[in-house]
């Protein structure tokens, strides 16, 4: 007969306990020091967005006036650089990265570059700018478009354009940007996109301002397919 006993439900419940209790008990100093490292990682974030970003942020909007007033005259220069007594969105963008301040900038920053003629800085001042408006946003990335038609890279302008229609989803800038895809992909000799971009245009937003006249771009890009 052996003398082997089955195991009860119940003593299997409390070795499964003493086994949990075990590995807390042999590691518990690695879960105290993880749990303090979690709080103290939670410590710095809440402290460095109050103590250095919050005094940082403030700082940038009240400097950063001068230069949109002078953005919003076109005095392009004075935006960039600023008047000496007050910094220009390039300072802003340099001195206060991290801000949201600064980010705004950058698009300012583009904007401004892209009157000057200066499409490469245009092009990395866009980039610099993030945010969650789908109209500013689109018309960043179209801002890029613009540059790089100038810089006669439209196979870059071209994906540009495209992804500031995707972006905007909206019937005013989309329509606007998808026509300056069609003509973009026509100087490409892409007819075929050309028209395509036309088309969306007369077939979803057929309110639009772009749409009143854009039978004969339709057109004049099918006689070359």
């Amino acid at each position: 007969m052996s003398n082997t006993q089955a195991t009860t439900p119940a003593q299997a419940s409390d070795k499964g306990k003493a086994s949990t209790g075990s590995f807390v008990r042999d590691n518990q100093k690695s879960l105290l020091f993880i749990a303090a490292a979690i709080l103290a990682i939670v410590a710095i974030y809440f402290i460095y967005q109050k103590v250095y970003i919050g005094p940082r942020e403030q700082k940038a909007v009240d400097q950063m006036h001068v230069a949109q007033d002078a953005w919003a005259n076109k005095d392009w220069d004075k935006a960039i650089k600023g008047d000496g007594s007050y910094p220009g969105f390039e300072k802003i963008v340099s001195e206060y990265s991290n801000t949201k301040a600064a980010n705004l900038a950058s698009y300012y920053l583009g904007v401004a570059y892209l009157n000057k003629g200066e499409f490469k800085k245009a092009i990395d001042s866009f980039n610099g700018f993030h945010g969650d408006d789908a109209m500013v946003s689109a018309q960043a990335l179209g801002g890029i478009g613009d540059a790089y038609v100038e810089l006669k890279d439209n196979d870059q302008a071209a994906s540009y354009f495209q992804k500031a229609a995707d972006k905007a989803k909206n019937k005013f800038l989309t329509p606007f940007y998808l026509k300056k895809l069609g003509i973009v992909n026509e100087a490409k000799n892409d007819f075929k996109g050309a028209a395509e971009a036309y088309k969306q245009i007369k077939d979803e937003y057929p309110a639009s301002t772009e749409a009143q006249t854009i039978d004969g771009y339709i057109a004049r890009a099918e006689a070359k397919l």
